[in-house]
């Protein structure tokens, strides 16, 4: 089964550059038993393309462009830091026994459904690339427990909800078009702590871990 992981930019921003370097080891190694593809996301790239945008009051649709190529710069890091995964730029198969890191610039300037907002992120690319990509899971790595009801982070994560419940509580720490996506893409989505990266091997491994769960829309 193909899992598509989206590793988010911030990981390194909120839990430092060790974090990021402790995942992306734990995804090469897991990577020589599960199919992956890694969307990556924008991280202080994109950080600085919205700082241009309030500034500057850029168009939606080259905001748009220019943060999907923050996720691109990003993809071109995370290629360096899992060893042994290969660069790629559409969703074609990924073979068996590496980890393919999608650079999404060119795909998404060929064909892209998504609107041109703040309120689509690389959590919302990465619904559409699993859909597209025809995988059966996709994880969104971040540096939080999972998802929950108030925010700033307090408590236990929500442990499993719908696609509606996540429409409807709206929740912070994914983007405001993801249910949107996921009713799009049909697949069971998790959001984990990228802190650790066990829970990641845990999910991929067992089929469950702790985090939130996001079931899969039905049609």
């Amino acid at each position: 089964m193909l899992t598509v992981v989206k590793v988010g930019g911030g990981l390194a921003r909120e839990a430092g550059d060790g974090a990021l370097r402790a995942l992306c080891t734990k995804i090469a190694q897991l990577g020589t038993r599960h199919r992956l593809l890694i969307v990556p996301g924008g991280g202080p790239f994109a950080d600085a393309v919205r700082a241009h945008d309030r500034r500057h009051g850029l168009r939606p649709e080259t905001a748009h462009r220019m943060a999907i190529l923050a996720m691109e710069q990003f993809g071109w890091a995370l290629a360096d830091l899992i060893p042994g995964s290969a660069r790629c730029a559409d969703v074609g198969p990924v073979r068996a026994g590496a980890v393919s890191v999608l650079l999404p610039a060119a795909l998404l300037a060929e064909h892209d459904p998504l609107p041109a907002s703040w309120e689509v992120t690389s959590d919302s690319i990465a619904a559409w690339v699993a859909g597209a990509a025809g995988a059966g899971r996709l994880v969104l790595v971040k540096p939080v427990a999972g998802l929950y009801r108030t925010w700033p982070p307090a408590g236990e994560p929500i442990a499993r909800l719908s696609v509606d419940d996540l429409a409807a509580l709206r929740l912070a720490g994914v983007d405001a078009h993801l249910p949107a996506a996921l009713r799009a893409a049909g697949v069971e989505t998790w959001v984990v702590d990228g802190r650790a990266p066990a829970r990641l091997a845990d999910l991929l491994d067992t089929g469950a871990t702790a985090g939130t769960c996001i079931a899969a829309a039905t049609a």
